[in-house]
């Protein structure tokens, strides 16, 4: 009878080791960042999330301030944590020398609005489809501003479908935690996009008409 127990427990003790073994097994893969694995999968989708994010705020903001009319200003903040990181972007998107690309303009028959996707080495900008890399978030201010080089600053490029695309090109190590992101519609001002560094502020002015 003893010896009975003695081997129901060991067996019992095996059986718990080996689903112990298992889990620790699971966990190191699953924080392993490898091609294809489930954590370089989710690292792309937060990094997606966020590029779609950025993109919908600075949209939002333009629309307030279109709305509102001629004199209007107004303020956002977004909390930025994977757009910062080169080494999160590299892991989650296999780019090399990231940067943070950001401009405005039409898409097809939807509308104009705000376009952001991270751009670098051997990067190929996709606007649809599982393999999307491009993001983009309607606004009201009917403006095409990506084929006009003198709004950005700074000012970076790239090119889908032949056609040179300008905007906003920020390294990430610039990008602050907390964005803030201002737009106002001074009449007396073009279209200007100005990215400061030392407070960590976008500054956007819209000139319908101008």
């Amino acid at each position: 009878m003893e010896l009975r127990k003695r081997g129901q427990v060991s067996l019992e003790f095996m059986l718990v080791f080996g689903l112990m073994l298992i889990l620790l097994l699971y966990s190191v893969n699953n924080v392993t960042f490898k091609e294809g694995s489930a954590s370089t999968e989710n690292l792309r989708i937060q990094i997606s999330l966020e590029e779609k994010n950025l993109a919908n705020v600075i949209s939002n903001t333009v629309s307030q301030v279109y709305s509102q009319g001629p004199g209007s200003k107004s303020t956002a903040y977004v909390r930025l944590t994977y757009l910062r990181d080169r080494d999160m972007l590299l892991k989650g998107l296999g780019v090399e020398d990231p940067k943070v690309f950001v401009t405005y303009g039409n898409y097809t028959d939807s509308g104009n609005g705000t376009y952001v996707t991270v751009t670098g080495k051997d990067s190929t900008p996709v606007l649809s489809g599982g393999d999307k890399n491009v993001f983009w978030s309607r606004a009201l201010y009917g403006a095409v501003l990506y084929n006009r080089s003198d709004v950005w600053s700074p000012r970076g490029s790239l090119t889908i479908g032949g056609v040179r695309i300008y905007g906003l090109e920020l390294d990430p190590a610039d990008v602050p935690a907390i964005l803030r992101v201002v737009v106002e519609w001074n009449p007396d001002k073009p279209d200007l996009w100005t990215f400061d560094q030392e407070r960590g502020e976008l500054r956007i002015n819209i000139n319908p008409g101008g």
